[in-house]
């Protein structure tokens, strides 16, 4: 694990690994355990008695020696865990540590205590890997003022594939079927196999009837999974609220405003919901790149987007085995309202992951934003905007300007708004005289547009193929 502040002197060394269900932790850790003949425990909802007992069980199973005095509480269990390792440099695996802390809430401080001076950790070699699911308690251990900050040497989490990466997964070669089922189960690694028992979409003429026999199917784990996602978090209190505010999301109102007036309370009531969600990792805020304090939310979980949009406002006829009908009905909302957006959202990840030949240098920040047009009474929005890292007592450098569709052939007004966007941002102080202009099609270009950009260097054509890799 490195020599981090629980090494520096020797000693027991402590990791933190955490991310959103089904991202694969759990397996993880279970095989690096083995491999390094360490100790592997998932702890379970139980009372705190219970856990201390599955725990001390867990501790004689794997050191094969009897406990003549069973641990009377996590004082004296963690104090024997550290000793049991103390000739032992061996990974310790406490898997779904929200469970033990919701039961046992000075457990962090205990671990805490045993790691400092004079503890029992100071002599011992285990590796001990607190993990969790709970995004928010897991957040917390080592934030602000928690008894953990300082003490881990790996702070780790496990996210969900890549676009490009989930493709492969899937084993999906054609980019618009891999759009498509990115956007509904997004890049988490057990919705593959565990939850679809290995389905996956022949080809595109196979793209619905997969939905219909899969996430809209009553018969499969994912038909209640983004249900399930939100009720695992201990954090949220008020279900329908939640929901209600990420249904708002779902169906583009991304401002906080905007949501406010779609759930039916006032911008201040949702403030809380937010940064729960927020914490969760279920939500993230992006800022606007042009306009100070002005900031947008999307959903991180494509699965959720999904349910919200599109599953959730017909679940009673879903229930009945009526998704062929209901799927016909709500498809081109599906496009609109999920497909439109994700696609955008994975222009900003190939933006990002993007060197310094494609725009010039490398991108500091990738984000979107809105440029008011007031002559025109209008304003331009930006999917994908490109900044240069700031540069003291410059103007900051605007690498690229893009716009992205889905599903509309793009063409030569797309780059004038964009050009149009340019000169105004130039009248605002920024440097655009590098700026490239860059349209990300899902549905292609027209042949003016193609031709423009066989001209001029400062124009980047962005087709599907290219964003997977394929050209």
């Amino acid at each position: 694990m490195g020599k981090g502040p629980a090494t520096a002197q020797g000693g027991a060394a402590l990791g933190v690994v955490s991310g959103r269900r089904r991202q694969g932790k759990s397996f993880l850790l279970q095989a690096l355990a083995e491999a390094a003949g360490g100790m592997y425990f998932a702890a379970t909802e139980a009372t705190e008695a219970e856990s201390l007992r599955l725990f001390t069980e867990a501790l004689t199973r794997y050191t094969r020696e009897t406990i003549e005095i069973p641990p009377r509480d996590w004082n004296d269990a963690i104090t024997y865990l550290f000793r049991a390792f103390r000739d032992r440099h061996m990974p310790v695996v406490m898997d779904e540590f929200p469970f033990m802390t919701r039961s046992s809430p000075e457990l962090p401080s205990i671990i805490q205590r045993e790691l400092g001076p004079g503890g029992s950790g100071r002599e011992s070699g285990a590796r001990l890997v607190l993990c969790g699911s709970a995004m928010s308690v897991m957040g917390s251990l080592l934030a602000g003022q928690a008894p953990l900050r300082g003490r881990a040497g790996l702070e780790l989490v496990i996210r969900p594939f890549r676009y490009q990466e989930a493709a492969n997964f899937w084993g999906i070669t054609d980019p618009r079927l891999a759009v498509l089922v990115h956007a509904v189960l997004g890049g988490t690694p057990a919705y593959r196999y565990e939850f679809t028992q290995g389905d996956v979409p022949a080809d595109l003429a196979d793209f619905d009837p997969w939905v219909i026999r899969t996430v809209l199917n009553p018969q499969t784990p994912l038909f209640r999974e983004a249900r399930y996602l939100l009720a695992e978090e201990s954090e949220i209190r008020d279900p329908a609220l939640y929901h209600s505010v990420l249904a708002a999301i779902a169906s583009g109102n991304t401002t906080n405003g905007g949501i406010a007036n779609y759930v039916g309370r006032r911008s201040d009531q949702i403030t809380h919901p937010l940064n729960v969600l927020e914490d969760c990792a279920l939500v993230t805020r992006e800022p606007d790149l042009f306009r100070s304090g002005r900031a947008r939310y999307r959903i991180v979980e494509p699965l959720i987007t999904f349910y919200e949009a599109i599953m959730r406002r017909r679940w009673p006829e879903l229930e009945i085995h009526r998704a062929e009908s209901v799927w016909g009905s709500v498809r081109q909302s599906f496009l609109a309202q999920v497909v439109g957006p994700h696609f955008e959202a994975l222009c900003r990840d190939f933006a990002a992951d993007a060197d310094e030949s494609l725009y010039g240098d490398f991108p500091a920040e990738v984000g979107s934003g809105i440029v008011p047009d007031p002559a025109n009474r209008t304003q331009i929005e930006i999917d994908v905007a490109v900044l240069a890292a700031q540069e003291p007592g410059r103007p900051r450098r605007v690498l690229s300007l893009g716009e992205a569709k889905w599903g509309e052939l793009m063409g030569r007004p797309h780059l004038e708004r964009l050009g149009r966007a340019r000169k105004l941002l130039e009248g605002k102080g920024y440097d655009t005289r590098d700026t490239v202009l860059a349209c990300y099609g899902g549905s292609g270009f027209t042949p003016e547009l193609n031709a423009a950009a066989e001209t001029d260097s400062k124009i980047l054509l962005v087709g599907l193929d290219r964003l997977y890799g394929h050209v």
